[in-house]
């Protein structure tokens, strides 16, 4: 099927997985205007494509992504100006809570969503896969919490998600020194499942974790995003309390069928997207 065209991405979706590649490599995949809000339309395509049912995002050329785009940054305050002060502090309040939007989009996606980071994940790149269910990277890759020395509270999602994957006492102190942190230091502390020898290996073995995603139960795997994201949030009693409604309404379905026949006779379940 034919995929959307983008000018700061590329999209394909090939065997059930989507791949959308951060596309301007002679910026180091900073992040512009035009990035943000394409990722937002990217994830709800993919969201809203069946047959889509796993998702990876990753970088083209030499890093994943250096941040968002000092152009972009230098020229917020022409965008936000007003004659009223109350309504230029307005109008960043829902520039940010946009911005904040379009990362939420990869969360918002039930399909499950990989990255595959390799060179610099910078800034905003933390923002951004914190967004993402699962991190990989390659050995070469680095991450940084860039936005303290630049005089700013990050404020994207790096400081509300980081928290919640890694130790508090860490994520703290990456966040206050702004200092790299390499791949081997990324797996230890849980940021990444796994570390890649080179970028070419991590393409090729986060693929592999998403095809094993991909012949699963597509309704049973967007069930679990949906739990998993929503315990994160909750009490245990409240995602006890909604697993139990959910799954009294999406069990009974061809999917469970199929898995079980599959399971009887020794053979690989196909299931409707």
């Amino acid at each position: 099927m034919s995929t959307p065209t983008y000018e700061t991405l590329t999209v394909t979706l090939a065997d059930h997985i989507a791949t959308v590649r951060l596309n301007r490599p002679d910026k180091a995949n900073a992040m512009n205007l035009a990035m943000w809000h394409e990722i937002r339309q990217a994830f709800q395509w993919i969201d809203a494509t069946p047959e889509a049912r796993v998702a990876i995002i990753e970088g083209e050329g030499k890093h994943f992504t250096s941040g968002i785009d000092l152009t972009m940054m230098m020229g917020l305050q022409a965008q936000i100006k007003s004659d009223c002060d109350g309504r230029t502090r307005e109008n960043l309040r829902r520039m940010i809570l946009d911005l904040q939007d379009t990362l939420t989009s990869m969360e918002r996606c039930r399909k499950p969503v990989l990255a595959a980071v390799h060179g610099a994940c910078v800034g905003g790149g933390i923002d951004l896969i914190t967004c993402t269910d699962m991190r990989y990277c390659s050995a070469e890759a680095y991450f940084t919490i860039k936005e303290i020395d630049i005089g700013m509270t990050a404020d994207v999602g790096t400081l509300q998600r980081l928290p919640k994957l890694i130790s508090d006492g860490m994520a703290r102190e990456l966040a206050y020194t702004g200092r790299k942190v390499l791949a081997t230091e990324a797996k230890e502390i849980g940021l990444v499942n796994r570390v890649f020898d080179t970028p070419q290996a991590l393409r090729d073995g986060v693929r592999e974790i998403a095809a094993t995603i991909a012949a699963k139960s597509p309704l049973s795997i967007r069930g679990t995003k949906e739990m998993i994201l929503y315990a994160r949030d909750h009490s245990v009693a409240d995602g006890l309390n909604y697993i139990a409604t959910w799954n009294a309404a999406m069990l009974m379905s061809t999917d469970l069928q199929a898995a079980m026949m599959a399971q009887m006779s020794k053979q690989t379940p196909e299931f409707l997207d």
